[in-house]
């Protein structure tokens, strides 16, 4: 027997990392907000590596931050080894990456939820959702309580219709054995959206006792690294270690032997795997010629002895990952406490989604993380915040918040998957955003901050903090502008000592700074007027005048971006009326329903041609409204 449970501004189904961040996200803007997991005990559950951050991903947790999400601090409380990637490269690619105690970090989101104003946590399967007149009206869990809503965010993670493959055996289950939600998919066909099949996997899990580490390489954390959150200080602590080993030619031939036991090549898994994070049997058949394949062997907390094996994600059957697994260095003894996994799951195509994250057709449904086809902790959890954000822009009545591609790596990544969809699990790369060298990890911040404040997710008291620092950086570079260093024995003993040439007239700090062979820390010893700065402060002001000339490049081609960007197209524009553009052209634009020129722009089967047809009509129809206006 159904009953009215309540009413409510927004309800987020699911609460994982994209759920998660959604539901913050909307009760700290002032709404009523309702937040659904099949297990509470499943909150920001990490069922595959228990990290945050690395290559491109560490940029999302910034910006995640700089928004006013919680992502950043959660891992900050929780990390148990810190490391900065790719620093043998340019400031553009250095991502941090954190080794999180699982518990912890499941632990302290779901207080963090349970603690917030306007949002209450409950353990449901939502099994239906009505729409009336195009519009979400209400959802209906499986016990038969029905929440009335004004929004609802789905963030369903892997759930959706999930089934575990292990070999020959397979059984209908989300991660980690929780429930699957079954009758979801059912209610979303029969209200009109399209679902796909998408897979992904995850590692044994290892009991450390089983392991000799000392035939693997040891991987330890960094010292004195900065936290994630920008209002977090950096902090030393006592770090865990991690490890490396290799496969072998043995491994490969058990691998090869067995392939006719594989779920994923007897054909029993539909759904399309990720391209970038294969498991360990498509990389021995991808990747034939290599004569091993690494694998990090990661704790997972610091009260339990189960470690991770990344890199070893597995379908085949259990008594075959064993024997795999024995043929690896330091692994020869390994016990098992969890065999490897293939997921298969329920997807949309993100291209029906509209920027704002909203399903184009159903007014206040948005969705986030994996459901909208993409991987990865860090994507799912900026999709979150973006479509919790929206979800109370749209209740108050405001336009959504939407972050393009000069803005963010969450720009880039949501540009992506909703402009040209995706037919594999997407992963966010840095060489995915064209303009990286503006969109740093370091500057989150100054690209965000200002955004986060006017939304209304960033306090007051932070933004005059972040002001301060805006200040602190714009005058430091102002003054070793116009700081002249005269040569003297002093000096050119310095840069002499460093490898560059010496001083035969006096020349700008600045430019000084620009040499390769010096730093902000070194020229310290002959610039006494230097004030005092944090070391993000520093860090900033050295980047943004070695990489001046960099940087003006790449402004003037987002100058050409914005143009573009800037020219919006109507919503109920329809293309089949505007001669002079493709057939190709004519379908895919009123399929996708562009917001500008420039999203047009990067639809597969729209050409320049058909974009400069797109200008002269709208610069037309401009003229048009202005004379009748």
């Amino acid at each position: 027997m159904s009953y009215i449970a309540g009413e409510y501004d927004v309800a987020v189904v699911g609460a994982g990392h994209a759920g998660c961040e959604a539901a913050l996200a909307a009760a700290r803007l002032g709404m009523k907000t309702l937040i659904f997991s099949i297990s509470l005990e499943a909150i920001a559950n990490m069922p595959c590596n228990p990290h945050i951050g690395g290559s491109s991903k560490g940029h999302l947790v910034r910006e995640i931050d700089a928004l006013g999400g919680e992502m950043a601090k959660n891992i900050d409380k929780t990390m148990i080894q810190i490391k900065m990637l790719n620093t043998s490269k340019g400031p553009a690619v250095h991502s941090l990456r954190a080794q999180a105690d699982r518990k912890r970090y499941q632990a302290e989101m779901k207080h963090v939820l349970e603690k917030q104003e306007r949002l209450e946590v409950k353990q449901g399967e939502i099994v239906n959702i009505e729409i009336k007149d195009g519009k979400v009206v209400s959802l209906e869990t499986d016990v038969g309580a029905i929440y009335k809503v004004k929004t609802i965010i789905l963030a369903t993670g892997t759930y959706l219709k999930g089934k575990i493959f292990i070999g020959e055996y397979s059984k209908e289950s989300g991660p980690d054995g929780v429930a699957a939600a079954n009758k979801l998919s059912e209610c979303l066909k029969n209200i009109g959206i399209d679902l796909v099949r998408f897979k992904t996997g995850t590692p044994a899990r290892i009991n450390r006792r089983s392991i000799d580490f000392s035939k693997m390489e040891v991987q330890k954390g960094d010292k004195g690294i900065e936290s994630f959150s920008f209002e977090n200080e950096s902090k030393d602590f006592e770090q865990v270690d991690c490890y490396l080993t290799y496969t072998n030619e043995e491994t490969h031939k058990i691998i090869r032997e067995n392939l006719h036991r594989s779920p994923l090549y007897a054909g029993m898994i539909e759904g399309t795997g990720p391209r970038y994070c294969p498991s360990i049997e498509d990389k021995v058949v991808r990747f034939s010629d290599k004569p091993r394949h690494q694998a990090f062997v990661e704790p997972i907390g610091l009260d339990t002895e189960e470690m991770y094996i990344q890199g070893m994600s597995s379908s085949l059957p259990e008594d075959v990952q064993i024997a795999l697994y024995h043929t690896i260095p330091g692994l020869e003894k390994a016990e098992f406490t969890r065999p490897a996994y293939a997921i298969e799951y329920d997807c949309i195509d993100p291209s029906n989604l509209k920027l704002s994250l909203e399903y184009r057709g159903i007014e206040g449904l948005f969705m986030a993380g994996q459901i909208n086809g993409t991987s990865g902790y860090e994507e799912a959890a900026c999709q979150g915040l973006i479509a919790g954000i929206n979800a109370a822009q749209k209740i108050k009545g405001k336009n959504p918040v939407i972050i393009d591609r000069t803005q963010g790596y969450i720009g880039v990544l949501i540009d992506d998957i909703v402009t040209k969809g995706t037919n594999e699990p997407y992963r966010m790369m840095t060489s995915r955003a064209e303009y990286r060298l503006l969109l740093r990890q370091d500057n989150a911040d100054l690209r965000l901050t200002e955004i986060g404040h006017e939304i209304g997710l960033i306090s007051d008291e932070r933004y005059q903090k972040f002001k301060q620092k805006q200040k602190n950086i714009e005058n430091e570079i102002k003054r070793l502008k116009e700081l002249t260093v005269k040569p003297s024995q002093e000096v050119n003993n310095l840069l002499k000592l460093k490898g560059t040439s010496e001083l035969t007239t006096g020349t700008k700090m600045a430019e000084l700074l620009k040499r390769t062979e010096l730093d902000y820390e070194t020229l310290a010893e002959i610039d006494l007027q230097r004030p005092t700065l944090t070391k993000q402060e520093r860090e900033e002001v050295e980047i943004q005048i070695k990489y001046e000339g960099y940087i003006k490049m790449q402004e003037a081609q987002v100058e050409k971006f914005k143009k573009l960007e800037t020219k919006l197209l109507p919503e109920e524009l329809d293309y089949e009326t505007i001669k002079g553009i493709s057939l190709e052209a004519r379908q895919k634009l009123n399929k996708y329903k562009p917001h500008s020129i420039g999203q047009a722009s990067r639809i597969s089967g729209v050409s320049p041609a058909d974009i400069s047809v797109l200008l002269v009509y709208l610069q037309q129809l401009n003229s048009e409204r202005k004379s009748n206006g």
